[in-house]
């Protein structure tokens, strides 16, 4: 080996020295560590004693470990889904032809920048049982009526102009925006004349929701995980959005176009053209949120004793939970092992997702 390449190597392994040592620091000797102590009975105070699998045995028969992982699993399925869905509507929105575009973006993407510290004192704020959230849902049941109303006047007055347009021969969609223009102003007019002869009576509704207090099960979750997911997907959405939105500006304008000349719609040509095209970024998109969500753990661990620790526990907090919990030693070998098998979920998650789900390359 020529003087030259050893030295190109030397200052090659001298820039990626840092990258190297903390890999070795913070995730190789991190990890030879939590295996070992995954077997010993470690409480950070006295000597360790190897205690075989028995962290393992123990965590499958603790209530608080097994709820933490059907939590954990069922809100990183949620949101992975909703958010990637929502992320991918709001990029094909602002990639299409609209005014202010770079004003959208820029309003989308601000909440993704803001510390998940004070957006999570914002969401516990709004969560309260007379905060904002509950006060907004009072308001729209108080004032249902007149939704229904509105969505019922709003159909009949576009449906008797599609017909008339129909009947003198004019082929008009269901949805053209100036007879939908026409329909909103005359279904604002109903409403106003309706309100004004009391033809409508509104009911007094008090919503209180626990939505941070409660123990009860939603679906798949807790209530108050629901709460955290709606607060989680807030955060996210805007930087998957941006993915796919760089995504989307890499496909050639020509599918589109050729699209257009055999008559596909906008539907056919998202299913058949954006989302196949877009395959690399979902792939990304989804890996990462499956990974982010499963080590979800600072939304939780704001939210302190305003919810019960059952309804909000996840693996990556039961792991702090036990090795940091305010009562009783704390119990380093149990933490260890659950943190292990957080790993393990999360990769074999990840594989199942690459092996079955949306692939690298469509």
């Amino acid at each position: 080996m020529s003087m030259k390449t050893l030295q190109r190597n030397f200052y090659g392994w001298l820039l990626v020295l840092p990258f190297v040592i903390t890999l070795v620091v913070f995730f190789v000797f991190a990890l030879i560590r939590t295996v070992k102590y995954s077997f010993t009975d470690y409480d950070l105070f006295s000597e360790a004693n190897f205690v075989g699998i028995n962290n393992y045995i123990n965590l499958l028969t603790d209530e608080l470990f097994l709820r933490a992982t059907i939590n954990t699993i069922s809100f990183s399925l949620v949101v992975t889904i909703i958010q990637t869905m929502l992320a991918l509507g709001l990029a094909v929105l602002l990639n299409s032809r609209i005014k202010a575009k770079s004003f959208f973006r820029t309003a989308f993407y601000v909440p993704s920048i803001l510390s998940s510290a004070s957006v999570t004192l914002i969401f516990i704020w709004i969560y309260q049982k007379n905060g904002f959230l509950n006060g907004f849902i009072s308001q729209l049941s108080e004032l249902s009526s007149y939704f229904v109303l509105g969505l019922f006047s709003l159909a009949v007055v576009q449906l008797v102009q599609i017909a008339h347009q129909r009947f003198i021969g004019l082929p008009t969609k269901f949805f053209d925006p100036l007879l939908a223009l026409i329909s909103m102003i005359t279904t604002i007019i109903v409403i106003i004349i309706v309100s004004k002869l009391g033809l409508l009576e509104t009911t007094t509704v008090k919503v209180a929701v626990n939505w941070l207090g409660s123990r009860d099960d939603f679906g798949p979750m807790p209530v108050t995980l629901w709460a955290i997911t709606i607060q989680n997907i807030y955060t996210t959405v805007p930087t998957i959005m941006l993915l796919f939105l760089a995504g989307l500006q890499t496909i050639p304008h020509d599918l589109y176009e050729a699209a257009d000349i055999d008559g596909a719609n906008k539907w056919q040509q998202l299913f058949h053209i954006t989302i196949p095209q877009l395959a690399p970024v979902t792939f990304v998109v989804i890996t990462l949120g499956i990974i982010g969500t499963l080590q979800m753990f600072d939304q939780v661990a704001l939210l302190g004793t305003s919810s019960p620790l059952e309804s909000r526990i996840t693996l990556a907090y039961y792991v702090y939970y036990q090795a940091f919990s305010d009562s009783g030693t704390p119990n380093i070998g149990a933490s260890s092992a659950a943190a292990l098998i957080l790993g393990i979920i999360t990769l074999c998650i990840v594989f199942l997702q690459n092996k079955f789900g949306v692939k690298e390359k469509s």
